[in-house]
């Protein structure tokens, strides 16, 4: 895998929500196989830290903190402007960013449903549309474009709080598959794959059920989990396929996950 790796040495990838879990250890891993990472989140005190972990590690990339709020698309245009300024352009873009919000169809807040489509769907789409311009105005006929979906976007879970966030996943399901025709109707060797995890131990539950710190330790306590890093060797594993593969969907959960 570290020979098909090879490629995209010194090339560009844009990572959203890069401070922490999947999007953290996603960073970290492109940096160590000698990528130029564009790591963008809210907050990037913690994607900061993490460029100076793997600078001290001696990792032959290295790690760009660009603070942006997905919600704003001005920032979103802003953000691929500086791209293109400082780097030429983005490569690969690994659309990461996502969040649930314990609302349910029948009780929950409007705000909390924009909330969740503005980050796990428009966010991912705009992403997806102008790496795609930056790829088409470079003659980048090999880029890729992931995006970290969920088993959530394949089967709908039984819990209430967790119906409107299914709803989006299955959003991104529709549109990584959509991606893949028009990219093939372009006549574009660029690449579209949608990663699925299952239950991934990260700060994702404790952010969903912020309200019960117990219920989210529950979720992470139940079953031996993914771990962010798992998800790290999958994007890597979506890279590395040789020109002429195109890897559509990895589903991937627990070994004691039920559903």
């Amino acid at each position: 895998m570290k020979m098909m790796m090879e490629r995209w040495k010194g090339r560009v990838a844009l990572v959203t929500g890069a401070s922490v879990g999947i999007g953290a250890a996603v960073a970290r891993v492109l940096v160590q196989h000698g990528m130029k990472v564009v790591g963008c989140a809210r907050n990037v005190d913690k994607i900061e830290k993490l460029a100076a972990e793997c600078q001290s590690a001696g990792y032959t990339g290295t790690l760009i903190p660009y603070k942006c709020d997905l919600c704003n698309e001005d920032e979103i245009l802003s953000m691929f402007s500086a791209i293109k300024t400082l780097h030429q352009g983005v490569d690969v873009c690994i659309n990461n960013a996502g969040l649930a919000h314990n609302e349910p169809l029948l009780s929950g807040s409007t705000e909390g449903w924009r909330n969740m489509i503005e980050v796990n769907v428009l966010a991912l789409a705009i992403c997806t549309r102008e790496a795609y311009q930056s790829m088409k105005e470079r003659n980048v006929d090999d880029g890729h474009i992931i995006n970290i979906n969920s088993m959530g976007g394949h089967r709908m879970v039984p819990g209430a709080d967790e119906h409107f966030y299914c709803a989006t996943k299955y959003a991104v399901t529709a549109m990584t598959e959509g991606l893949r025709q028009e990219l093939r109707e372009a006549k574009t060797h660029i690449r579209a794959t949608s990663i699925s995890p299952g239950i991934v131990e990260t700060e994702f539950a404790f952010r969903h059920h912020n309200s019960d710190p117990e219920r989210a330790a529950g979720v992470y306590e139940s079953i031996k989990c993914l771990k962010a890093e798992d998800i790290a060797s999958a994007v890597t594993y979506v890279l590395s396929a040789p020109a002429h593969v195109q890897i559509g969907d990895v589903q991937m959960r627990p070994v004691e996950q039920v559903s």
